[in-house]
């Protein structure tokens, strides 16, 4: 599972998903084929709660 902020955020531009607007903490991402949108937090590294929930909204079958 991925933790690094940059590599998410990486990952979610290249499969779509575009930026709705920067919050204090975390920026917004929504998805043309989504009805859900992402929050991802402005730190180096985020969670591992925060990773998988990312990865279950975007729809990454990390194992």
């Amino acid at each position: 599972m991925e933790t690094n902020r940059d590599r998410i955020e990486r990952r979610l531009i290249r499969e779509g998903w575009y930026l709705i607007r920067h919050g204090s903490n975390h920026d917004v991402y929504g998805h043309a084929n989504h009805d859900n949108t992402i929050r991802l937090p402005r730190h180096r590294t985020v969670s591992m709660g925060v990773a998988r929930q990312i990865a279950k909204t975007a729809g990454w079958d990390e194992r």
